[in-house]
């Protein structure tokens, strides 16, 4: 299976494999159901995760039911038990809408919710993160998670993020990183796919961020919060949970 998931990541482009989950994700929720392990987005519990990853895939990470990842369930959990975003009113903006949170964030009716990408079937914008369509101070909650690692001027979309949300608003800007760099890596000279997947993580990311991406967004005017929330977790509860254990929720606010 491990294989299988690598030949259908590296082949079909992301918004036909979005279209695809929703097929075989009954099939899944069916055959690796069990009670070892839990997503808290939904509380389904399975045997085991599904593999995943582009180049060095990562075992049990996938879980069947909401196709969220570590990151996924982590944000879930912080936004649930540190913020307002399910109790209070909020107007939300939403980089490439993950399936995990789509249609949850969506039917929340104290969420005035908007997503917005180039390619994804789930945009309800189609926007450059570059060149945005939205006025000044607008949003309370922005989510742009394992988007900039794609942007070649991270600065520029970053300050338009900067930008569109409201003073003393909150955006949650993941990305995948190396907290063992000190600072981010990136060089278009290196062209060939494979070996960009094997030094970038992904074959479309255009930088690996080291721990320098903090200081990066607070010189664009953010004050951002280094949340390591797996520090308040159990070791059986990172386990049980399926996170990555002392990965850090970059919480910006303006």
């Amino acid at each position: 299976m491990k294989q299988l998931f690598k030949i259908i990541l590296n082949t079909f482009p992301r918004p036909l494999l979005i279209r695809f989950s929703y097929l075989a994700r009954p099939f899944l929720i069916m055959s690796l159901k069990g009670n070892t392990y839990t997503d808290p987005i939904d509380g389904k519990s399975f045997k085991k995760f599904l593999p995943y990853g582009y180049d060095n895939q990562r075992e049990n990470v996938l879980s069947p039911s909401t196709l969220s990842l570590e990151r996924h369930r982590l944000l879930w959990l912080y936004l649930k038990e540190k913020t307002t975003f399910f109790s209070e009113k909020h107007k939300v903006l939403h980089f490439a809408p993950e399936q995990a949170f789509y249609k949850r964030f969506r039917n929340l009716s104290n969420l005035d919710y908007t997503t917005t990408d180039l390619n994804s079937p789930l945009a309800d914008v189609k926007a450059d993160i570059c060149n945005l369509p939205f006025k000044d101070n607008q949003y309370d909650f922005i989510f742009c998670n394992h988007v900039l690692e794609h942007i070649p001027n991270d600065t520029k979309a970053m300050q338009e993020i900067y930008r569109i949300l409201k003073p003393g608003a909150t955006a949650i800007l993941q990305i995948p990183q190396d907290l063992k760099r000190e600072k981010t890596f990136e060089d278009d000279s290196i062209t060939d796919p494979k070996e960009r997947a094997r030094i970038f993580g992904q074959y479309d990311h255009v930088r690996i961020y080291g721990k320098d991406y903090f200081d990066k967004l607070r010189s664009i005017g953010f004050t951002v919060d280094e949340v390591d929330y797996t520090s308040e977790f159990s070791d059986s509860e990172i386990d049980k949970f399926r996170l990555q254990e002392g990965e850090i929720i970059p919480v910006c606010r303006k």
